[in-house]
């Protein structure tokens, strides 16, 4: 079961891309983006920690630090750091510990196959030590975002939600215009085979031509003696 918004994240420590050990305790006092993912260098993952990475000065900058962790080991984490220039740690989590203790390992399935595998998911641990948020259900596009939202929520004093399955405020957008009626639809006219107008063929009178009696000539007899 994921850990719940306003628990005690639970302690850790594991190795990181280079080799160190990593713990939470030694973040005491700042906030952590702690997030799980399944595989280095794999679609999802790939987009989830480049966000990461984009937004990591800002998150940064509000007193964050950003983990993620996954099963692979310290050599897969560094290769993965430098293709996409991660400016972040990844934890070496091999045999899987950190990810049971968070809830973050669980049955999946996939094309018709059950396994057991990294939840995604992710918590926003306070300074206190205390889950602030947490997305036990992650969608990589966008997830930077909302966890900056919550980061920014969360250090305004706003009321946190109390359930781990409930969404981080989305970032605040502009008012959408209303769309504007299309004046003209597109009419798609139903078009009827045209009738083959055709004339009708009156049988063509023939023309005979009025053949006018030949006159007889006479016949000839014998000419006459004078």
């Amino acid at each position: 079961m994921s850990v719940s918004v306003g628990q005690a994240a639970p302690a850790f420590s594991a190795q990181d891309q280079n080799g160190s050990t990593v713990s939470l305790a030694q973040y005491a006092g700042k906030y952590v983006v702690l997030y799980f993912y399944p595989k280095d260098d794999t679609p999802g993952c790939t987009v989830e920690a480049c966000a990461f990475r984009d937004d990591h000065s800002t998150l940064t900058a509000a007193g964050a630090v950003v983990l993620g962790v996954s099963p692979d080991d310290a050599k897969s984490h560094t290769k993965f750091i430098t293709k996409y220039s991660l400016p972040f740690s990844l934890l070496a989590d091999t045999d899987n510990a950190v990810a049971k203790a968070y809830g973050a390992w669980g049955e999946k399935s996939m094309y018709g196959r059950t396994y057991m595998g990294i939840l995604r998911s992710t918590f926003l641990i306070g300074p206190d030590g205390a889950v602030k948020y947490a997305w036990p259900k992650v969608k990589p596009e966008g997830h930077s975002a909302e966890v900056l939202a919550a980061l920014e929520a969360v250090k305004a004093g706003k009321p946190v939600a109390t359930d781990a399955t409930a969404p981080a405020p989305a970032p605040a957008k502009a008012a959408a215009k209303p769309v504007a009626a299309k004046k003209v639809a597109k009419k798609v006219a139903a078009k009827k085979p045209a009738a083959k107008k055709v004339a009708a063929k009156k049988p063509a009178a023939k023309k005979v031509a009025a053949k006018k009696p030949v006159a007889k000539k006479p016949a000839k007899g014998p000419a006459r003696k004078r």
